[in-house]
């Protein structure tokens, strides 16, 4: 019986690592040619690299999450009172205590 090995993927972690090393032996070769030049690709390259983290597509984590489902029935929610005792308002009128009628409910 024979099994067949799935090839391994590779490290997202080993691929950045190999990329800066490479640019890191890029900026130093075009450093020793011309200090000026060296500069420059280190701008161009940021430069690169930032509008390139600019167009990357937001993910879709830092959105508002779905809305919840319909409240069940049975449960007496604020929004279904329907009788109002009285309404208190706060001494500087921005505050108001709305105190509902209760009802005793007996369970199921």
């Amino acid at each position: 019986m024979s099994t067949a090995e799935e090839p391994a993927e590779p490290s997202r972690a080993a691929g950045g690592c190999v990329l800066t090393v490479v640019a890191a032996v890029s900026v130093a070769a075009v450093f020793a040619v011309s200090p000026d030049a060296g500069v420059l690709a280190v701008w161009v390259v940021g430069a690169a690299v930032l509008v390139r983290a600019a167009r990357r597509p937001v993910s879709d984590s830092s959105a508002t999450p779905p809305p919840l489902p319909e409240t069940p029935s049975g449960d007496v929610y604020a929004g279904e009172v329907l009788r109002v005792d009285r309404v208190e308002r706060g001494p500087e009128g921005v505050m108001c205590t709305v105190h509902v009628v209760r009802e005793e409910v007996n369970g199921p």
